[in-house]
């Protein structure tokens, strides 16, 4: 009987060791957790905070590229007009010039329309372009409508009758 008693008392040992390891497991699970929340916390935190920096650093980088870009389109705007100016100032009072470059354009715009203007810088219509197929129009127009009066004329006649 001793061995019995003996054997419960292990028994008992034994179950409240392991009731005790698991809570005491279960207590530092539960801790284990907060921890492992808390470092996720931080590592989303600081993935949040390095994406912002990012994002702040891009931003800051297409201001600065704008800027340049519109420098850069102001110094090119500052050539062209210096270059027009030196252009016009040399092309002011230089009428044959104008002229001779005018007639040397001539033989790059062959079978194009070309507009000359007038002294009141009113251009020269096409006046006598497709005159052919004008006439062809008038004539047809004329036509159909000496049809039509020699039509209103007979009408006419047997409606008298």
């Amino acid at each position: 009987m001793e061995d019995f008693k003996k054997a419960v008392i292990f028994f008992v040992v034994l179950v409240s060791s392991c009731i005790f390891s698991l809570l005491i497991f279960s207590a530092i699970w539960a801790k284990f957790n907060v921890w492992r929340s808390t470092l996720a916390g931080e590592a989303e935190l600081a993935q949040a905070s390095y994406s912002k920096q990012i994002a702040v650093q891009e931003a800051q980088a297409k201001m600065d590229s704008a800027k340049l870009l519109a420098q850069a389109e102001v110094e090119r705007a500052k050539g062209v007009a210096l270059a027009n100016k030196i252009i016009g100032d040399s092309l002011k009072d230089n009428e044959s010039y104008l002229r001779y470059l005018w007639i040397d354009s001539l033989d790059k715009t062959q079978g194009q329309i070309i507009y000359v203007p007038t002294e009141a810088n009113l251009p020269i219509l096409e006046a006598n372009r497709n005159l052919k197929g004008i006439n062809h129009a008038v004539t047809q127009r004329e036509s159909s409508e000496n049809q039509r009066g020699i039509l209103r004329e007979y009408s006419s006649r047997d409606e008298s009758r």
